[in-house]
């Protein structure tokens, strides 16, 4: 059994706004994969609930005129993975959300819950930040655009005001194209885990396929949000590949950058461990993915 208070389906984006400015206690449901765990669980136990679920504006992907690609929030994971535009600019974002739950969770959860739950452990945030994803949030007093790097303030919590719903997840053209990517999940068994740690990288090379032309490296469960290990990126550019330098300066520049906690999953220590396997194993991945020419993963 489910302790709701009461439930009510918006119409549109304008509509949900309105119910959630008139409700201080109301919470958004798409998906539920996470809301309904919570109020089962009781940490949300007798809230009021305003689902976007079956809204078509916040569906689908999309390319714009300019080569931005759009997602929407209510896009189920299972869609995402295999839609076309995802496949063939960013496969690295199909690829992490493909590692989230089993079959069922994937064909009912959204990447937007997946986002705005603030969890450290999303497997989607990593390769969001590598991608510099600009989330649209729309509110009573409009729509503002807010970096990804920007948008999670700590465990569980985000800059989302209560009265405002995420709209749009933005990727452009600049970030993407010649990017390739790869994104590594560890957790203590193979299916259905919460991401002990996730590491995504991509990376751009030089014409001739022998430089870092640029180099972005990111982390869930590294530290209280999912974070960006930029001094790192500036360390990488300009390597050359083969430089045999190059992967021990990911290493310990990961390392340093990264604050990892002590929890019943994993140790600091272990933790720490991974942040220096993963993002080597992972850069490699995707450098050889750019070498090939092959879609990332």
């Amino acid at each position: 059994m489910y302790d709701i208070e009461k439930y009510y389906q918006a119409r549109d984006v304008e509509d949900a706004v309105r119910a959630l400015a008139a409700d201080g206690d109301a919470v958004v449901i798409s998906g539920g994969s996470d809301v309904l765990i919570k109020i089962r669980e009781g940490k949300l136990a007798g809230c009021s609930l305003v689902s976007i679920h079956g809204i078509p504006a916040l569906k689908g992907v999309r390319m714009e005129a300019d080569g931005t690609i759009v997602i929407g929030p209510a896009t189920t994971f299972s869609h995402l993975t295999y839609d076309p535009v995802i496949q063939r600019y960013i496969p690295a974002l199909g690829w992490a959300v493909d590692q989230v739950g089993g079959p069922q969770i994937r064909n009912i959860g959204t990447i937007g819950g997946n986002v705005c739950n603030g969890a450290t452990s999303a497997d989607s945030a990593a390769v969001l930040f590598t991608l510099n994803a600009v989330l649209e949030l729309t509110g009573e007093e409009g729509t503002r655009m807010v970096p990804v790097t920007e948008f999670y303030t700590g465990p569980g919590r985000t800059v989302r005001e209560h009265a405002e719903i995420l709209t749009a997840i933005k990727i452009t053209r600049d970030n993407y194209e010649g990017f390739y990517g790869h994104y590594t999940k560890y957790g203590k068994r193979n299916a259905m885990e919460i991401a002990t740690l996730g590491c995504a990288v991509h990376v751009k090379l030089s014409e001739d396929k022998k430089q870092m032309e640029d180099f972005r490296l990111g982390f869930g469960v590294a530290a209280p949000t999912p974070i960006r290990c930029y001094q790192t990126e500036k360390r990488v550019k300009g390597m050359d590949i083969t430089d045999p330098e190059l992967y021990e300066r990911i290493r310990e520049g990961a390392v340093s950058e990264v604050t990892p906690r002590s929890s019943w999953r994993a140790s600091r220590e272990f933790r720490l461990q991974l942040v220096r396997e993963l993002s080597v194993r992972t850069a490699k991945e995707a450098i050889e993915k750019a070498v090939g020419g092959e879609a990332d993963a």
